[in-house]
């Protein structure tokens, strides 16, 4: 890694008029935006589609592109959508994703533009080419067929709805297609784009419905066991995320061949990946699926640098950041040092007690990447705003603030972050702006009320770009 800075912002928090952040103008825009302002790394979250709670961790595929996504303004300038089916398509907020707009809305407008598209021979060789989006293309529509039910449910396996696996065949077209064009821009500008993969899938996947012998599930498809992390900063009760957990004895059999498919789609579509959860790769924690709670949970030894090796095999060249927050153990930090891959670095873990922690910026080293914060985390003002006493006086006194109204210290904190030995250092669009906990995106253990954070233009426009610029400029980056 080169000495870097960069930010983390999902596409679904990019400016525009269509009710969610897509791949349309703004998306370029936003490339200029931050190389301007001296970065040269964009970090973005999954981009699969999203749970009931428009969570991108739990998809129905680890490879199918979210439809939301596709710029509606591409899609009326190739014909495919009137100009009154633009207009309608606009928001009533900028500030903030409408799902349950887009949920009523989007799907009709894609299947419009796909009945309106006449390239079908395009379709028919990037399927072709691409046996897992022919796979999630499948599954979306015997799912809709059988009355949208887990696949566990379903009554039957053969399509008679042509139509709508013709429309999903054109949405993961017109979707990698669109991002395509993107991730080129980006780096033809000198930027580089970051993604970010889920360590795990759901139970009502097209992962597990293809592939239900790589999975801890039984007969009918249903999880055994499932998959959290033990109480925590984060929450008491742990975290009970409930997806299925692998089977890395059959998975290793095929020389972990669907985690080498999965790593290979992702560095098509990325510069470099973060692999989310990185510590179950060394053990995870496996909760009875009749837990109400992750608090009775085992920890059982993962596949380890075996796994490793082969998703490293083939991009040794390509940046993979090893997400090795929590419950980490002398283990999982030998497993990291193996790997190579640079782990992370949280500014604000680096106060929550008096310890010597690793996340404090002194104690960084050059092979990680440095965050002020993460998707999961409060913002920097939030967290200056909401911590005890103890917490935000340690994070002051360490950066140097001299008393007084501790309102305006954001900068202090942040200037830590890019001064760290750090080779990458990244910030949330919202330490960016020097927002609040009211622009925070997740909350982990909380169902509700995350992911749909929009940033505006003129926010954006308004930001103290000029103190970025001398961040990168006086610490290299």
């Amino acid at each position: 890694m080169k000495r870097q800075s960069g930010i983390l912002m999902h596409i679904s928090s990019l400016y525009g008029d269509y009710s969610i952040g897509t791949f349309g103008k703004s998306a370029f825009e936003f490339i200029d935006f931050i190389r301007d302002a001296g970065f040269s790394v964009w970090q973005v979250l999954p981009f699969t589609v999203t749970d009931e709670y428009n969570s991108p961790y739990k998809s129905f595929s680890a490879f199918g592109g979210n439809p939301y996504f596709i710029d509606p303004e591409k899609l009326f300038a190739d014909g495919l959508i009137s100009k009154a089916d633009l207009e309608n398509a606009k928001q009533n907020t900028p500030y903030s994703c409408e799902f349950e707009r887009l949920g009523r809305e989007r799907m009709a407008l894609l299947r419009k533009a796909y009945l309106n598209f006449s390239d079908t021979k395009k379709v028919d060789e990037f399927i072709e080419s691409h046996p897992r989006l022919e796979a999630f293309c499948r599954f979306m529509t015997l799912r809709e067929q059988n009355g949208n039910k887990p696949w566990q449910e379903w009554e039957s396996n053969e399509i008679t709805d042509t139509e709508t696996l013709g429309m999903w065949q054109f949405i993961q077209y017109e979707f990698f297609t669109q991002w395509a064009e993107i991730k080129e821009y980006a780096n033809s500008k000198g930027v580089s784009i970051i993604g970010d993969i889920p360590i795990y899938v759901s139970d009502d996947s097209c992962d597990v419905w293809e592939n239900k012998g790589l999975f801890q599930v039984n007969e009918k498809g249903y999880p055994e066991r499932v998959a959290g992390v033990p109480p925590d900063y984060f929450a008491e009760d742990g975290q009970l995320w409930g997806n299925p957990l692998y089977d890395w004895d059959e998975l290793k059999k095929t020389g972990f061949g669907w985690w080498k498919e999965r790593i290979n789609h992702a560095l098509t579509m990325f510069d470099g990946v973060r692999i989310d959860h990185f510590r179950a790769i060394e053990a995870y924690w496996s909760v009875d699926a009749k837990e109400t709670t992750a608090k009775n949970g085992v920890w059982v030894k993962g596949p380890g640098i075996e796994l490793v090796n082969a998703i490293k095999e083939g991009h040794e060249d390509k940046l993979i950041i090893a997400e090795d927050l929590g419950d980490i153990t002398d283990e999982v930090r030998a497993l990291v040092d193996e790997s190579g891959f640079p782990g992370m670095r949280v500014f604000q873990f680096g106060f929550l007690d008096d310890s010597n922690s690793i996340h404090m910026p002194h104690n960084y080293i050059r092979n990680s990447v440095a965050y002020s914060g993460t998707h999961d985390n409060n913002t920097l003002f939030g967290f200056l705003w909401e911590s005890e006493d103890a917490v935000r006086s340690r994070a002051l006194d360490y950066c140097g603030f001299s008393g007084g109204d501790w309102g305006g210290a954001t900068p202090l904190l942040l200037r830590a972050v890019f001064s760290s030995v750090s080779d990458l250092a990244i910030i949330p669009v919202q330490d960016f702006l020097m927002y609040g906990s009211d622009t925070r995106i997740n909350t982990p253990g909380v169902a509700s009320g995350n992911w749909s954070y929009r940033v505006t233009k003129e926010q954006l426009e308004k930001a103290d770009k000029e103190f970025f610029k001398s961040l990168n400029r006086i610490y290299r980056r």
